[in-house]
């Protein structure tokens, strides 16, 4: 019988939150720059997103704030709100034979390009690939509680991204939702994901099959 993967937010808000025990670095400054190019160019696979202030009036919308790029270990936090986007990470974004992984990254594309006319390459899009595993829900907080069983938490989501600190929790959170995206990505490329064996199964309706 064909079924799909899905998930509510009740079963989302029932797991246990999910922590980055990784290494956070905070690039807000030109000094390490090229150290965190380097350290992501060794890398095999990185995970990608991007934050931005939030805008609460119409009409209004800001250049990004943050690029996150993080290995299974390390995240790094590139500040473009102060450094802009330095040729050495725009060089890194466009190299097609650097693999990166994100979500929704064309609407991440759509945002770096308020700031800069780098075009990104060699990047693999999860809402694509999670299909291919009967996941339907596209958002990252859900495909990550259906693999991993854990919440993300999305509190820090409207912060203001461009305060001259970032906070703890904001650091967190932004490593968090590059990280996991690695981590997705590698749990299904294992094949240890079985979606039969999915306790989040259900049939597909009429209007679905």
């Amino acid at each position: 019988m064909p079924f799909k993967i899905s998930i509510d937010k009740v079963q989302v808000n029932a797991m246990p939150q999910e922590v980055f025990t990784g290494q956070i670095h905070v690039i807000d400054s030109m000094f390490g720059l090229t150290a965190a190019v380097a350290a992501l160019r060794r890398a095999p696979l990185v995970g990608f997103d991007t934050e931005t202030r939030p805008s609460f009036r119409k009409g209004v919308v800001h250049k990004p704030a943050l690029v996150q790029l993080s290995t299974l270990d390390d995240c790094f936090l590139f500040r473009v709100n102060k450094i802009g986007m330095p040729a050495a990470l725009a060089q890194y974004l466009a190299d097609e034979t650097c693999k990166k992984v994100g979500l929704s990254i064309h609407d991440d594309f759509n945002v770096i390009h308020r700031m800069s006319a780098v075009s990104p390459q060699g990047f693999v899009e999860l809402q694509q690939l999670v299909g291919q595993y009967h996941i339907v829900d596209i958002g990252l907080q859900k495909i990550y509680a259906i693999l991993f069983h854990k919440k993300i938490s999305k509190g820090q989501r409207l912060t203001n991204w461009e305060t001259p600190s970032l906070t703890a929790a904001q650091q967190s959170y932004a490593a968090i939702d590059a990280w996991a995206c690695v981590k997705i990505y590698n749990y299904l490329m294992s094949g240890e994901f079985v979606p039969e064996e999915s306790p989040f199964i259900s049939p597909l309706n009429d209007e679905e099959t």
